[in-house]
Formats: C-alpha cells, structure tokens, sequence
C-alpha cells in the first residue's frame, strides 16, 4: 500500500508517480495474451528496486523532512489507532470544570481484556476537523480533562497510555487567562505520584509543554518517523536568528528524530513503521504498536505501584545529565 499522491510530501512523489506508471504497465500487460517472460522478469526487478528505493529514501530524510512528513493529513491520529489497537473502547468527555476540550480525547478501553484509560492528542484530517480539533493543541480545559482520566485510573488501578501527537500547547491569550502553564504543570506532578502503569507513544509530532502535559511515564515509545522536540524548527529558528529560513539548521541541532533521541536516553524504544511510514499501512503500524504495548504492559504490572514510582522518577532524573572531566 502506497501513500496518496495528492497528499503525500515532494520528496515521495516522483517515486509514487513511476509506481503508478508501473501499475498501468501491468494492467495493459495483463490485457494481453502473449507476454515475453523476460518483460514480466523486467516488471518484477523493477519492483524490487521500487521497495528498496522507498527504503533508501525514508532512511536519507532530513529531520525537518521528517516533521513535515509526520504533519501529513492522513497520517493516522489518536482515534485511529485507538480502532485497532483497544477490542473495544468508549471515550470520555470533559474535564467537570465546564469545558470540553475537542483537541484532546481520551477514554476506557480493554486491551487483550485488561481493561486501560487512554488519553491522546488529537489533529484533524481536514481544515473544518482541524479548526473543531485546534490542529491538536490543546487548552488548560484539554490537560485538566486529561487529568480527570489519569486519577480515575489510578482511583480504580487501570493502567494509563498516551499517544502525543500536537505542535504544542495552544499559546492563544485566552489559554493564558484559563491557566495553561499551571494546566501542564499540575500534570506533570501528578503524574510523577500515580502508582499504576504509564506508557507514553509518540506517533506523530510531539512538540515542547504541550506534549509533556501527558508525557510523564514508564516507558516512553516513539513511531520510527516521529519527532520529539523543546520547539518547532520554526520557532528555534525565529528566536535564535530571527530567521524561519534557517529551520533546517535548527531541526538538525535540535535533535528530534527518533535515533537522536534514543542515543540521547530520553526515549526507551523505536516502533518500526511500515515502509512509507504509518499512513501507508495504518493497520500494520496499530499491529507493531500494539504488540509494544502488551510487552511493555506485562512487565510494568511484575512491579508494585512505589517500585514504578521510584524508578519513573529516577529515569527523568537522568534525562540531560552529563559530566565533566577536569583535563590538566
């Protein structure tokens, strides 16, 4: 399965353009009663070398390419993985404060019968989705519903999953008048004190406070093609040089691609993504994804809740440190 042409990002499309004039070949061909042997030999190292040229292409991207790659419409989102990975599921809505935060979903779900609470970001698939959804950033209303869902699970000892996918917090004046920064904030402590499992995934872009707003876990997982950043690229760029054009420099240095950060030590583990990444084949990427989660989930639930509390502490402590050697 191959991504849409209409939809799909500069560097992929010559590819998909000469798959497609391949496909065509083939029908006429079928069409046909006598076809040479050695053109259908010629057909099929001809595919061969299409797989292993995607393979090359997504293994060469840049990471700014990777963020515009990940910011495609028909990646697949919260919900859609939620259709696959859970048996059955039912979302939640609000956060009893009066708001209902659209950009932010989450719910009660079972996962090979064990019952979960999930929580995620939520982008839309087109420009009216996006609009209703905030394009996946959330309000103060959007963490502290978030928040809502993470004491019920740990009232009723339901383990926890997020799925960050947002640029970043919503930076609008009135998020700032509702309390965004102490929104984010509060999560963060709250879910350092929760004694049940959390795991967090990264499936498409997480970007600064607004992704750690649910990001405190266990575990930490990232899809292949995902990014994880303090900042856009745009905005490193505009603050540091005050210049947007310099954003390829600035993706580069800030370290965002899934191999960066678990060199780095701020992921745990890569969920490979099948070739032309998540929205070429979403149910092989809810597979991949979900088989993690069941692995990660068994061997969280062998500990006790103080045990994941100390060692979720200690894995963020260790994040960013570093020594000095004194040299004579």
């Amino acid at each position: 399965m191959i991504l849409r042409k209409s939809l799909s990002p500069s560097f992929l499309k010559p590819v998909i353009e000469f798959e497609h004039q391949l496909y065509q070949l083939e029908k006429i061909l079928a069409n046909l009663v006598n076809v040479s042997p050695s053109i259908s030999d010629q057909i099929h190292e001809l595919h061969v070398s299409l797989i292993q040229l995607k393979k090359d292409i997504f293994m060469s991207l840049t990471p700014l390419q990777k963020l515009h790659f990940v910011r495609q419409p028909d990646r697949p989102t919260t919900l859609d993985y939620m259709g696959y990975i859970l048996d059955s599921w039912i979302e939640l809505h609000g956060d009893r404060g009066g708001t209902d935060d659209l950009a932010i979903v989450g719910g009660i779900g079972s996962i090979n019968s064990r019952t979960v609470v999930f929580i995620g970001h939520q982008r839309g698939k087109d420009t009216k989705d996006n609009v209703v959804r905030n394009f996946g950033m959330a309000s103060p209303g959007g963490y502290r519903k978030a928040l809502r869902l993470m004491r019920h699970a740990n009232r009723f000892n339901f383990p926890i999953l997020t799925f960050i996918d947002t640029p970043g917090a919503w930076a609008g004046m009135e998020a700032e008048k509702l309390g965004q920064g102490e929104a984010i904030a509060v999560n963060l402590k709250e879910m350092f004190s929760f004694e049940v499992p959390i795991i967090c995934t990264i499936i498409g872009e997480g970007g600064s406070g607004g992704a750690l707003g649910i990001g405190v876990g266990d575990k930490i997982l990232m899809l292949q093609h995902a990014v994880y950043t303090v900042a856009t690229p745009e905005a490193c760029a505009a603050i540091l040089w005050k210049d947007s054009t310099k954003s390829l420099v600035a993706a580069e240095s800030l370290k965002i691609t899934s191999y960066d950060l678990m060199a780095l030590g701020i992921i745990d583990d890569i969920i490979a993504e099948p070739l032309c990444g998540s929205q070429s084949n979403p149910f092989q990427a809810a597979k991949n994804l979900k088989l993690k989660l069941v692995n990660e989930l068994d061997l969280l639930l062998k500990l006790d809740g103080k045990e994941r509390k100390r060692l979720r502490y200690s894995k963020f402590r260790q994040i960013g440190k570093f020594y000095e050697s004194s040299q004579s």
